[in-house]
């Protein structure tokens, strides 16, 4: 137990909370969309048991990996079509691209259901389009995939398990302290709900940017970075990702503030004319 207490592993625990935190955005996000589709009643149950469950799987997930590491690294196909597409494909590479694919159907299904949808408040009242456990376990599924890739970023930085374990329960408990707050925040604010949609589709985008070197950097071999017509498949940097979430933020806050400005001068007209 003394062995933990170094000033090495406390600054390794710090920089592993800092990253959970940059990294877990996108996953709080979602859980917030997500858990408006579960009936009323049911939505901050379905948040607690979802973050808590998914919590506990990501603790298994790293203790997995940390035994298999070598075993999920070995690239289990390559792909040899010169000009078309080339590189190896292991383990990560299947998650991030399934992952990619499930997260930009689901932000682009929902987006669609927004511009069909005929009447705005009987949707807020009526979200009952999946059940209590099919959203939990939807969650559960997606909190994994958005943990692999902090995961893999948090064995770069240290391998002491307790430190890990500690780093992942500690951006559990700050998920479960903001996830009601952010989906309030979207309830009254519904144009942000859209805005986190479009959001996640970048999300998608940067998880399937991230399967193209996953096989080069687990086996330190360039010749396994994925190749399509010739051209890397390559993930987009963190700063580039929120760098275009706040200019989207600012876009909706500049774009609100001028149309409640425009309505106010079309009553104003009103008014007098």
């Amino acid at each position: 137990m003394a062995d933990l207490l170094t000033l090495e592993n406390a600054t390794n625990l710090l920089m592993l909370c800092f990253l959970q935190a940059v990294l877990g955005f996108d996953n709080l996000l979602y859980i917030s969309i997500e858990s408006q589709r579960a009936p009323v009643a049911q939505q901050k149950a379905v948040r607690m048991w979802g973050i808590i469950i998914a919590v506990a799987l990501r603790v298994v997930l790293l203790f997995a990996m940390i035994e298999l590491i070598d075993l999920l690294a070995e690239p289990f196909f390559v792909f040899d079509w010169t000009g078309v597409i080339e590189g190896g494909v292991n383990f990560a590479t299947i998650v991030f691209v399934l992952g990619g694919i499930f997260i930009m159907y689901t932000a682009v299904k929902e987006i669609a259901h927004m511009l069909s949808m005929d009447h705005l408040g009987h949707d807020v009242q009526g979200k009952s389009g999946k059940s209590a456990t099919q959203v939990v376990l939807l969650i559960v599924l997606m909190n994994l995939i958005f943990s692999f890739d902090s995961v893999l970023s948090a064995l770069a930085i240290t391998d002491v398990f307790p430190v890990l374990a500690t780093a992942i329960l500690l951006s559990g408990l700050a998920m479960l302290l903001l996830a009601d707050g952010v989906t309030r925040f979207l309830e009254k604010n519904r144009m942000y709900e859209v805005l986190g949609l479009f959001i996640l589709l970048i999300v998608g985008v940067v998880l399937l940017g991230e399967a193209g070197p996953a096989a080069a950097h687990a086996m330190h071999d360039d010749s396994l970075q994925i190749m399509v017509f010739g051209q890397d498949i390559v993930p987009m940097s963190k700063s580039t990702f929120y760098f275009s979430v706040i200019v989207l933020f600012a876009v909706e806050i500049i774009q609100s503030g001028y149309s409640r400005k425009l309505n106010a001068e079309r009553a104003a007209r009103q008014k007098y004319s």
